[in-house]
């Protein structure tokens, strides 16, 4: 078992650990790109125009109803379709080109992420004392410090707890890229599982390895959330 792990020829640890490294840069990655999404998504929803509001809810209720796989795919041939069809058309003679698998995981599983974050978002928002605003606006406060300095230190502290499990449902989803070819954790699980012939084993690390990630995930959460209800008083 320790040779089969081991680093060089005759093992897979390095492998297993260049795997590992595009799983963990596929999440990071993923994750402003989920944010920025949800934001709009909420914004969006919480937008007294009508067909941006419609646009908003339609975002996060389409993407939520889509199972990621089924997202993950849609782009990844998709968007690789437009890429060529925009070519083709700007450059008749130019060769076929192939959608980035580590793009399409990002915008897939960001989309993915975007659409719950935008719920857990507005939940956030409608848990704020609309009070506070009105303060502000009172003190001659402009709409962007109203949202620095009141809004969205109390929306992390509310929004955050969701957001952390959404993280670490993304951070697993990663798994899911490993079908169109991207050489993540999952991938150079699967090929080490069909040279070896030894699937318990690969199997196991890679389930030890993901849960060990999100162990480390929720305690730095954990962290995180101690300090954002810092100064809060509890019952």
């Amino acid at each position: 078992m320790f040779e089969l792990l081991s680093y060089g020829d005759a093992g897979w640890g390095d492998e297993i650990l260049r795997g590992l490294a595009i799983t963990v840069q596929l999440a990071i990655v993923t994750l402003p790109v989920g944010l920025l999404l949800g934001f709009l998504a909420t914004f969006a929803s919480m937008s007294k125009f009508l067909p941006l509001r419609s646009l908003g809810f339609g975002y996060t209720t389409i993407m939520r109803g889509l199972p990621e796989i089924l997202t993950l795919f849609v782009v990844y041939n998709g968007v690789g379709l437009l890429m060529n069809a925009v070519l083709r058309w700007w450059a008749p003679d130019a060769p076929p080109t192939d959608f980035s698998p580590f793009a399409a995981g990002v915008v897939a599983l960001g989309m993915v992420f975007g659409a719950f974050a935008g719920e857990v978002l507005r939940g956030a928002f409608q848990s704020l004392d609309n009070g506070q605003v009105e303060s502000g606006r009172a003190i001659g406060m402009t709409d962007r410090q109203i949202f620095l300095r009141i809004q969205l230190p109390q929306l992390w502290r509310f929004a955050l707890p969701g957001l952390g499990n959404l993280w670490i449902n993304m951070l697993k989803d990663t798994a899911l890229v490993s079908v169109i070819a991207l050489d993540d954790l999952m991938r150079m699980t699967k090929v080490a599982v069909g040279v070896t012939k030894q699937p318990f084993t690969f199997y196991l690390l890679a389930c030890l390895i993901y849960w060990a990630m999100c162990v480390l995930s929720e305690l730095v959460l954990a962290k995180m959330e101690h300090r954002a209800n810092r100064g809060i008083l509890r019952a």
